[in-house]
């Protein structure tokens, strides 16, 4: 019977047969269930049916057992309205409208033809459902079927799933959590679990988790005085116009005093909105750590959330979008302000804002973005200095002598051919565009730009280091260290899966249990593996880069022997321009291929915790990734040129290819055009082209197979998607290494180069504005919501931001040094110029080469091709003539400029060092002002426990001066104590205190 009286067992069958419930077969009137059973009841708060209908309570369990419910002693509701989204905003909500979605998991299951019409939404009662008991079968699953087709048989994996769900959701209810499915979605073969965490679960864990909130104390935040606070108050109008339209964005002059939440002190914290305390972040932060704790105990290996996604138990779990963002009348969101004043590329003059990113997304994406957003500023002075050194080359090209020696068409000299046989003699003045180019990049303002840029990155992390602090201060994250050591990362699912198949061999040897964990013996050949990869991959980049000096060596001897004149005056241009770009291609190539295997060699390591495995994630990945990069222009930078012999006496690979020769002006104009093309090609196709395309491509492809896989049904075409399947579509989070990673190589390009290409900054600063943007985009609109995830800092990468700042130092002294011509020109014009000046630089430069001495079979084919015969020809090295006595030898003036290098290398190193070392010592990493507000929050926060416990002690002292009053008042009132007849005692009626 039920509560309006109907016996739920024996409803005849003609009482039904005309509801609305079509496709729905009900169990005939002779059908029994053990009183001991749960009916399934219908969910009454979300229902639309009439009142008259509402009796209706049996269905047929096995027309809809692919819905994967579980018999229970708990109530277990189906919702049938007609129109149920409206009350739930379309998934925000519970079908009640009242309770909101903190998280969502999904999973697939296989569904019958014949039920697709059926709606399927359950919920999961929050009180009777704790009390789950799973050893009992599925219902109606022995009885007959009254169907005439069969329902397709579920095979063993997929009910071991479903039994592993049915048992983990079963736990989620005991740990407080409230749970709703819904199958009816316009995806085939995919249910949604929605849950929400109620109130006490919040507070719970809030205390747990040791969660900073706002207390009801407000204090007032030190603001400056006199002079500053005019100054402020003028750049505030002034960048007011490019200041974001959100009210978190706003300068606050008041904050909320923060503490851990605690249950026994809740009266200490602003309760006025219960709704709003816990903003949907926090929410689903929460309800992640449950699911993380929370395991399956019959299923052995599935020990949390992450081994059971692992397991395709589920296929995702996410929390949810705040809700739509295209519509111009979609109710107000977060994320719709987000992608109106941040993701969005018309804004890209405005500042970011942080703290609604942070409020959206959590800390740590928000220091990413924050941490980016310094970047970019950082690099407009950057960039205004090097257009300014770039500028001073372009004036002063002109009134360069050494570049105007060689273009002067008077000064005869004839060069050694550059390669054997098929290169003939030419003249020094055909390179006078390269060499007027060179000058451009390798004059005296590119060493004072070099030191600049030092002290600019070691300013940058300085910088960043205050801002870190400011936001850590605005966050409530100040000593977030004892509760990260509070709450210890739970362990991975690999991890816990190798220690249980561990455990289970040493039970099967030894018949004995006991806990166990991974020793290195046990890892031991996942770091041999680790060891041999990453050496063959650095050979492989080694190898490549080879490769492409041996096509280079080979494509400019077969230009020389070209017929076209116009081909083998240009062979210099052609070969570097299409080695570079094949280095491009097979860098974008190895970095996708790189980044794969460095996440399957962490894998093999079993890393116990999440941020182990990140951290070796990321070592391996920037190890591969640099070497990859860098590797084609170090090889210009510093070995180029410096091992290929001298005429008569040249280097040879596979005793066939000449090693190549830098140009009469130098590397540097090569370097400058290696490094210009990587730089730019990397961010234009790699970072902006794969991040917009790749993603887009991937949702084309999840939509069209869920297309081809969906089932026509026009009812369900028009129904508007719910949250969770329009988010459902997004592509997951896959973490904010990628972002970091590529960011870190850009810097490496601005600093470690930076004196070969002094327009990298501004390049830099474009590709930022851009990406800042394409980013934001990227996590609003294409990508699931992220959980929420605490931080202090931007954890490796900061120590990895330092060591590539110390690098750049020592790799710009060696750039200067050794690659450009800045130290020869020094040396001569203060010891062997004879009138002060950089006359006669070139040809002091130049050494002299008998052709006569040249090796059988390496003479020119054509000696006459300049119209003369040669019998001298110079090339560019410091040696002996060959009418001395020690013809070809290396001679003094070599050992001059070189001991001259080497004293500038260990003087500029320990200068710029030194120099970066002071900025850092003299710039307090912690802003003054955040310092003395940190202090005072402590002391507010130590007054108001003091009031509180004044309080209590008052109060005791109140109670126990009306107690002895009272006691006062009957002694001085009651009558003496009397023995009645009855033997009963007399009392006091005026205190009702028994004398």
């Amino acid at each position: 019977m039920d509560k309006d009286g109907i016996d739920l067992h024996r409803i005849p069958h003609k009482s039904y047969t005309d509801s609305g419930f079509h496709g729905i077969e009900f169990l005939p009137e002779d059908f029994r269930v053990d009183p001991n059973e749960t009916t399934m009841r219908m969910n009454e708060k979300c229902s639309s049916l009439p009142a008259e209908e509402k009796g209706i309570h049996i269905i047929n369990i096995r027309a809809i057992e692919d819905i994967g419910y579980v018999r229970t002693e708990s109530t277990i509701l189906n919702s049938f309205s007609q129109d149920p989204d409206a009350n739930c905003k379309y998934g925000l909500y519970f079908r009640d409208g009242k309770k909101k979605v903190d998280y969502i998991l999904v999973y697939h299951y296989k569904k019958s033809s014949f039920s697709r019409t059926l709606t399927r939404r359950i919920h999961i009662n929050d009180l009777g459902a704790r009390s789950v008991k799973h050893d009992q079968p599925l219902p109606g699953k022995g009885g007959e079927m009254n169907m005439d087709e069969k329902e397709p048989h579920m095979d063993y994996h997929e009910d071991d799933k479903r039994f592993r769900r049915e048992e983990y959701e079963s736990n989620l209810i005991q740990a407080g959590l409230e749970l709703e499915r819904d199958e009816d979605t316009k995806i085939h073969g995919v249910g949604f679990v929605k849950i929400h965490a109620p109130w006490s679960v919040l507070c719970r864990e809030a205390e747990f988790m040791k969660l900073k909130m706002p207390t009801k104390k407000v204090y007032q935040i030190h603001q400056p005085n006199g002079l500053l606070r005019k100054i402020n108050s003028v750049i505030q109008k002034i960048t007011e116009p490019i200041q974001p339209k959100v009210a978190e964005h706003k300068q606050q002059t008041v904050k909320r005093l923060s503490y851990p939440f605690s249950r026994e002190k809740q009266h200490l914290f602003d309760l006025s909105d219960r709704e709003s305390f816990f903003d949907s972040k926090t929410r689903s932060t929460i309800v992640y750590e449950i699911l993380k704790r929370t395991t399956c105990t019959k299923a052995k290996y599935s020990m949390g959330i992450t081994s059971l996604l692992a397991n395709g138990v589920y296929s995702a779990a996410y929390p949810l979008h705040d809700g739509d963002y295209e519509d111009e009348y979609v109710e107000a969101n977060d994320r719709k302000l987000l992608c109106e004043e941040w993701a969005n590329y018309g804004v890209f003059y405005k500042y970011q804002p942080i703290d609604l990113v942070r409020k959206y997304f959590g800390e740590k994406i928000g220091l990413y973005f924050a941490w980016l957003g310094v970047y970019t500023q950082m690099l407009i002075p950057a960039s205004i200095v090097g257009i300014i050194v770039f500028l001073y080359g372009c004036a002063t090209m002109n009134e360069n002598i050494p570049s105007m020696e060689m273009c002067d068409q008077k000064i005869n000299i004839t060069m050694c051919p550059l390669c054997d046989r098929t290169c003939s003699y030419w003249k020094m003045s055909s390179a006078c565009d390269t060499a007027r180019a060179s000058h451009l990049f390798d004059n005296p303002a590119t060493v004072f730009f070099s030191v600049f840029m030092a002290l600019w990155a070691a300013t940058f992390m300085e910088h960043w280091k205050r801002k870190q602090m400011r936001l850590n201060y605005r966050w409530d994250l100040t000593g977030f260290e004892e509760e990260e050591e509070a709450v210890k990362d739970h362990p991975r699912a690999e991890y816990e899966a190798k220690v249980l198949e561990k455990s289970l061999r040493k039970e099967y040897r030894n018949k004995e249990t006991e806990k166990e964990k991974l020793t290195w013996k046990d890892r031991f050949p996942a770091y041999f593996t680790n060891f041999v990869s990453i050496i063959f991959m650095i050979g492989l980049t080694f190898a490549i880069v080879f490769g492409v000096i041996i096509y280079r060596i080979s494509t400019a001897a077969a230009l020389a022997i070209s017929s076209s004149p116009a081909g083998r005056s240009n062979i210099r241009v052609t070969v570097t321009a299409t080695a570079v770009i094949i280095n491009l291609v097979v860098i974008i190539i190895l970095d996708e291929v790189y980044g794969c295997i460095a996440r399957w060699l962490t894998q093999i390591e079993v890393p116990k915790t999440d941020k182990s495995f990140e951290e070796r994630l990321i070592f391996k990945a920037f190890l591969l990734k640099f070497v990859n990069a860098y590797t084609p222009i170090f090889y210009v930078a510093f070995f180029k040129g410096r091992f290929v012999g001298r005429p008569g006496d040249y280097v040879y690979i596979f005793h066939s290819f000449r090693m190549e020769e830098c140009a009469p002006g130098g590397c540097l104009m090569e370097l400058c055009i290696q490094l210009s093309i990587i730089m730019l090609g990397k961010q234009l196709i790699q970072n902006n082209l794969f991040e917009i395309g790749i993603p887009k491509m991937k949702k084309l492809i999840r939509y069209l197979k869920l297309k081809r896989r969906q089932p026509v049904d026009h009812e369900e075409y028009f129904k508007k998607k719910q949250r969770y399947e329009v988010d459902y579509n997004l592509e997951p989070f896959a973490g904010l290494t990628p972002e970091y990673m590529e960011m870190i190589i850009q810097f490496g390009f601005v600093t470690l180069f930076v004196a070969s290409f002094p327009l990298a900054p501004l390049f830099a600063l474009l590709n930022n504005i851009i990406e800042i943007r394409l980013d934001a985009k990227k996590f609003v609109t294409e990508l699931r919501r992220p959980v929420a995830v605490r931080a202090k800092d931007i954890g490796i990468w900061y120590n990895i931001l330092r060591g590539v700042g110390k690098l750049a130092v020592i790799i710009n002294a060696f750039v200067i040094s050794f690659t450009s011509d800045f130290i020869p020109r020094l040396v001569y014009l203060y010891t062997y110029s004879e009138n002060g000046t950089m006359h006669g630089f070139v040809n002091h430069t130049l050494s002299y080469f008998n052709v006569s001495d040249f090796q059988e079979g390496t003479a020119p084919n054509d000696p006459l091709e300049l119209g003369y015969p040669v019998q001298m020809c110079r090339y560019k090295d410091y040696r002996e003539p060959p009418w001395s006595e020690n013809k070809y030898e290396i001679a003094k003036d070599f050992w001059a400029v070189l001991a001259a290098r080497l004293a500038f290398v260990i003087v500029f190193q320990n200068l710029v060092m030194f120099m970066s070392d002071f900025v850092d010592w003299i710039i307090p990493d912690i802003p003054k002002d955040i310092s003395q507000q940190i202090h005072k929050e402590k002391v507010l926060m130590v007054e108001v426990f003091m009031k509180e416990e004044q309080g209590k002690l008052q109060l005791l002292e109140t109670w126990r001066d009306k107690d002895k009053k009272k006691g006062e008042n009957c002694n001085n009132h009651s009558p003496r104590p009397s023995v009645s007849h009855r033997g009963s005692v007399s009392s006091c009626h005026s205190c009702h205190v028994e004398v």
